[in-house]
C-alpha cells in the first residue's frame, strides 16, 4: 500500500466507529504493562490508549504517517520504530502487542508473516498476549470474474471509486481507490496476501504460540460463520 503523505493526511480523520470499543479491549489485556502497535500510522488506536495510562510503543514503516502521529496531541511522547512490521524492530518485552485494520495482511509473503510471529514471541512477556485484527476473507470467494467495481462516493466535483482484483491461488488481492475530479486523478494502491483464521493459528503454532481467545469484533461478540472481522488472541 502507498503510505505517503497524501494518506496520511486522510488517515488522521479515518474513523471506523469501533475506536472505544478496541481501546478498552486492548487496555484490558495491557494493564499495567507496555503496549506495542504494529502499523501504529497516524495514532488512531495508539493514541487514546495512551490516554487511558497504558505506555505505548510502536512500529512503522513510512515516515509520512509518523509525522502525522508527532503533530497530534500526545503523539509526541509514543516512541516509533521505524521498519517492518516483520521485523518488529524495537528493544524490550511487552505485554500486549497488537495489529489492526487488516495492517497484518500488508506483509506480502507468508514467510514474512511467520517471522513476524516469530519476532512477536520473542518480545511478549511471558504472560503476554498478541492481537490481530483482520477481515476473514470469506467475500473475496463470492466475487465475480474474481474482481469488483465500487462506486464509493458520487459528487458534484468529484467521484471516487474503489477497484479490486483477487488471485485466489496467491490469497493476494490488488485494489486501488481512485478520485477522478477537476484537478486531476489521485490513486491510493493496496496490496495484500490475506490470511485465513487457521492459518493465522498455525503461523502462531510455528513461533510457540497458541490461540486464546477470538471474537468478531472488540465488543466481543460472538465469532461465527456471519462474521466479518476476526479479532484473535494469541499467547503462550
Amino acid at each position: 500500500m502507498s503510505f505517503g503523505t497524501d494518506v496520511a493526511a486522510e488517515d488522521v480523520d479515518l474513523r471506523r466507529g469501533d475506536e472505544e470499543a478496541a481501546v478498552a479491549f486492548l487496555a484490558g489485556l495491557a494493564g499495567a504493562g507496555r503496549a506495542l502497535e504494529l502499523g501504529i500510522g497516524t495514532g488512531r488506536i495508539a493514541l487514546p490508549l495512551a490516554a487511558r495510562g497504558v505506555r505505548v510503543d510502536g512500529v512503522d514503516i513510512s515516515t509520512a504517517m509518523v509525522d502525522r502521529l508527532r503533530a497530534r496531541p500526545g503523539g509526541e511522547a509514543i516512541e516509533v520504530a521505524i521498519g517492518s512490521l516483520a521485523d518488529v524492530p524495537v528493544t524490550g518485552v511487552y505485554r500486549l502487542i497488537y495489529v489492526v485494520f487488516n495492517t497484518f495482511f500488508n506483509l506480502l509473503t507468508q514467510d514474512e508473516e511467520v517471522r513476524c510471529f516469530e519476532n512477536v514471541a520473542a518480545h511478549l512477556s511471558a504472560d503476554g498476549v498478541f492481537v490481530i485484527e483482520a477481515y476473514r476473507p470469506d467475500f473475496l470467494y463470492r466475487l465475480r470474474n474474481h474482481q469488483y467495481v465500487d462506486a464509493e462516493a458520487i459528487e458534484v466535483d468529484e467521484v471516487r471509486l474503489d477497484l479490486l482484483r483477487h488471485d485466489p491461488s496467491t490469497q493476494m488481492i490488488e485494489e486501488s481507490h481512485v478520485s477522478l475530479s477537476r484537478e486531476g486523478v489521485r490513486l491510493n494502491p493496496v496490496v495484500q496476501r490475506y490470511a485465513w483464521p487457521a492459518e493465522l493459528d498455525l503461523m502462531a503454532r510455528i513461533a510457540g504460540l497458541r490461540l486464546k481467545e477470538r471474537w468478531g469484533g472488540f465488543d466481543r461478540r460472538p465469532y461465527d460463520r456471519s462474521s466479518d472481522n476476526v479479532v484473535s488472541v494469541y499467547g503462550r
